[in-house]
């Protein structure tokens, strides 16, 4: 599985990178996976429900299964690295990684001329995606309004 971050200062458009670059890439025919990092206080679960209830009781995985969805909610002591988290997902033939600014997968940063880029003095940032005016970053330039070219970009 090929694993590609999507990063970028915070209200950038990361979201919506990783979705429409999502989207082209099913409609290529491709298995998408997207894995979504977050510093805020995560808890999907609501007091009062049954899986809540067994999470109280000490269990460490939580899977809450319907027809149609499957969602597994799991107690960690630490954070997990990318590479713990992509163990956890089903084989796919690409998986976008929002939000880890770190680390040695291939990374595109969403820049949109707040601020300096990241690329500026992050050398393996492998590409900036902005639908501003080209600042000084040495990786190569992507059109953020133009996603056939992204995903021939993150593809080759």
């Amino acid at each position: 599985m090929r694993v590609w971050g999507i990063v970028g200062r915070k209200d950038a458009g990361k979201t919506t990178l990783t979705e429409r670059l999502t989207a082209e890439l099913t409609a290529r025919g491709l298995r998408v996976s997207t894995a979504k990092r977050t510093h805020h206080a995560l808890d999907l679960d609501r007091p009062g429900t049954d899986t809540h209830r067994h999470r109280r009781a000490g269990a460490g995985q939580v899977v809450l299964a319907s027809d149609a969805r499957l969602a597994l909610l799991e107690e960690t002591a630490r954070p997990l690295t990318l590479t713990e988290v992509l163990a956890r997902l089903a084989p796919c033939d690409i998986v976008l990684a929002e939000g880890w600014k770190r680390g040695t997968h291939p990374r595109v940063e969403v820049w949109r001329g707040a601020g300096d880029p990241l690329a500026r003095t992050d050398p393996t940032i492998a590409a900036l995606a902005t639908d501003h005016p080209a600042p000084d970053v040495a990786c190569p330039l992507l059109d953020l309004d133009d996603m056939a070219a992204v995903a021939d970009f993150v593809l080759r």
